[in-house]
């Protein structure tokens, strides 16, 4: 089987037993850790650590100052904003080990996270959930979700390709990609997609 071929900064450090996708870029001060598995064509920014026990999909876009904590799944197409923060245990102390009570924290395909927001462990974040700048998110966020504030609350619902909809009636339509959605007893589901992806495989 062939090596996978990525690129890593002079400076990051990969260690033996980390697995790494073709195109994947590590840049500057970064650490990729033993037993993390990283994607294809993903992009690490500065300053980023990749725990043992974390598993990231593809096309997954870190920047700069993130840490992805063993218990942290970010499935395709994720985004984590500058400064973001994952936490793996609920009441941490200095003083007492809780390596064995990791909660797992989700992010699932598409997903954006706004700069210096916070996500508590244990909670998923829905597909194409939007959460914005600063926000401290304490519970599962439902697909397409857009969360603000501390703590963070769903104010309204986001297209697949992140333009903010409009529901009326109970449905949506975004005006720039076409996609089609429905709400019901507070969720959001896609009825037609949008232009961009009707013809992706």
């Amino acid at each position: 089987m062939a090596a996978s071929k990525f690129f890593a900064h002079e400076s990051a450090y990969i260690d033996d037993g980390a697995v790494i996708g073709n195109g994947t870029k590590v840049w500057h001060f970064s650490h990729v850790m033993p037993g993390a598995v990283i994607g294809e064509r993903c992009n690490l920014g500065q300053n980023v650590v990749v725990m043992p026990g974390t598993k990231i999909g593809n096309n997954v876009k870190i920047q700069n100052n993130v840490s992805i904590y063993e218990g942290v799944e970010l499935e395709d197409d994720v985004f984590c904003g500058p400064s973001c923060v994952f936490t793996n245990v609920m009441n941490p102390r200095s003083h007492v080990p809780r390596k064995n009570e990791y909660r797992r924290t989700l992010v699932k395909r598409g997903g954006s996270i706004g700069a210096n927001a916070t996500i508590v462990c244990g909670i998923t974040l829905g597909e194409y959930a939007f959460i914005g700048a600063g926000a401290v998110v304490t519970s599962d966020v439902p697909a397409y979700g857009l969360m603000v504030g501390v703590p963070a609350r769903r104010v309204g619902w986001m297209c697949q390709c992140g333009e903010r909809l409009h529901p009326s009636a109970g449905l949506a339509a975004c005006g720039v990609c076409g996609a089609t959605y429905e709400e019901s007893s507070g969720f959001l589901r896609q009825t037609k997609p949008s232009r961009a992806t009707a013809g992706a495989s």
